[in-house]
């Protein structure tokens, strides 16, 4: 079979690292991003023929249209487009700034819509292609201390989930991942905190932020495991909309949907009833 060019960005570690290692160890090609040139000397350097990285940034507009040029010149394709770059910032809504949101939201959102739309049209023009979003668990179940991380995998969530019906009569497909807590740096180096603390939220924020600082590095998830099934769910004939994975993510999941479930069947003969009488 024909090598398939997957494009991943934030390979330095964790679920970005080992995907990129355990797709290369399957025998596709991997174009990885680092931030630092350092970075991407050294992969290049190890990896030669089996993997390319590139330094971007993936907050920096002006430069995604460029990469993905240069990659589809010097590859031929993008088979495969993971947006995985993203950072985490834990703090009570009303403790986190303006500014720290819109940090959040440049890569976890912005960034993803714009290298989204910056590789649609060479998979349109080929009818094919694989675009796999790591979300979180956290894009369907939202948890006090985590909102405004929860509203940027949200708003994530909500224009993948669109697109996907867009795409899927030309040929592309759409993966949504969602893990929950997996052993990266997540919880440490990739996870911002609200400066403003507020003594009101101790009991909320405050104990779900002491709660993810008391995991970091004892997290349930395996990320070569993730990285496997991701690598499993492309090469299926049928790959699903939604990819959970770990049993946190499971539990949280299915917390959402009972609830959404619960409200639902509480208030259906009120909805039912809110409409103009035919």
């Amino acid at each position: 079979m024909e090598k398939k060019i997957w494009f991943i960005t934030g390979i330095s570690s964790g679920l970005g690292e080992a995907l990129a290692t355990q797709v290369m160890n399957a025998g596709d090609f991997v174009v990885g991003t680092f931030r630092k040139e350092s970075q991407t000397s050294a992969f290049n350097k190890k990896y030669e023929d089996k993997g390319h990285a590139i330094t971007l940034d993936v907050t920096q507009e002006n430069e995604i249209a460029p990469a993905v040029k240069n990659i589809i010149e010097q590859f031929g394709n993008i088979d495969v487009l993971v947006n995985n770059a993203g950072i985490g910032i834990i703090g009570a809504v009303e403790e986190t700034s303006i500014a720290e949101t819109r940090k959040v939201f440049e890569t976890n959102f912005y960034s993803v819509l714009n290298l989204t739309n910056a590789v649609l049209p060479y998979m349109r023009d080929r009818k094919s292609g694989h675009i796999i979003q790591i979300s979180s668990h956290g894009g369907l179940k939202a948890f006090a201390g985590f909102g405004i991380y929860n509203a940027s995998k949200f708003a994530l969530e909500g224009f993948s989930e669109a697109l996907a019906q867009e795409i899927a009569p030309l040929g592309i497909k759409l993966t949504m991942v969602e893990p929950g807590p997996f052993r990266t740096r997540f919880a440490s180096s990739n996870l911002m905190e609200a400066d403003k603390v507020i003594e009101d939220y101790n009991d909320t924020a405050g104990a779900f932020r002491n709660k993810l600082k008391g995991v970091d590095g004892k997290q349930e998830g395996d990320p070569n495991k993730a990285a496997l099934a991701i690598i499993n769910l492309v090469n299926s004939d049928n790959p699903s909309l939604r990819l959970p994975l770990g049993k946190t993510a499971l539990v949280t999941i299915q917390m959402k949907i009972d609830s959404v479930q619960a409200d639902l069947d509480a208030h259906r003969e009120i909805a039912a009833g809110a409409i103009y009488k035919s």
